[in-house]
């Protein structure tokens, strides 16, 4: 909930090279759906995300990083995830302003501005199986490829917990 400009890009590349970090970016179009994105599955391996940026009745935002494809059921999630309440999702403005990121554009890499530790991040456990993990650099036109591990560790050195959870339903397509 700072005043200062997000980070960028390559901040957090320069983040990640600091935790010794490597990771694979390969540069796109702009993609603002899980649909647009699926174009590029076949050049990029691993497991892609779809993130879910919500707020509950009091207030919270929690982040959900889920399988492209997964199921989340927003009526009862909030039983999930220590929500107050059902959620919704969060503003455009709040998300720029916690995660310096725009709809489109909304990565778990969000985190990084998020240094009031004011978005709760919460991976699902399927997407966690796969051995890398695919998401935009804070941009919309670029895919980050990070091992997993490497994944846990970046959200540890931003000064967030490790949330793994079942969030996405049985049979989700």
């Amino acid at each position: 909930m700072s005043a200062t400009t997000p980070k960028t890009r390559d901040d957090l590349f320069a983040f990640l090279d600091e935790l010794g970090i490597a990771v694979t970016t390969r540069y796109h179009p702009p993609v603002y759906t899980v649909e647009e994105s699926k174009a590029l599955r076949d050049e990029i391996p691993g497991g892609h995300t779809k993130n879910l940026f919500l707020r509950d009745k009091k207030g919270r935002h929690f982040l959900l990083t889920v399988e492209e494809d997964a199921v989340v059921d927003l009526k009862t999630i909030h039983t999930v995830i220590g929500a107050s309440g059902r959620v919704s999702f969060g503003k455009p403005e709040r998300l720029m302003e916690y995660l310096g990121v725009i709809p489109g554009a909304v990565t778990a890499f969000g985190v990084i501005n998020d240094t009031g530790n004011a978005v709760t991040l919460i991976f699902d456990e399927a997407l966690m199986r796969h051995e890398v993990i695919n998401a935009h650099p804070l941009t919309n036109d670029a895919t980050t490829s990070i091992a997993t591990e490497d994944m846990k560790r970046f959200v540890e050195a931003t000064g967030h917990a490790l949330h793994i959870l079942k969030l996405a339903s049985e049979g989700a397509t």
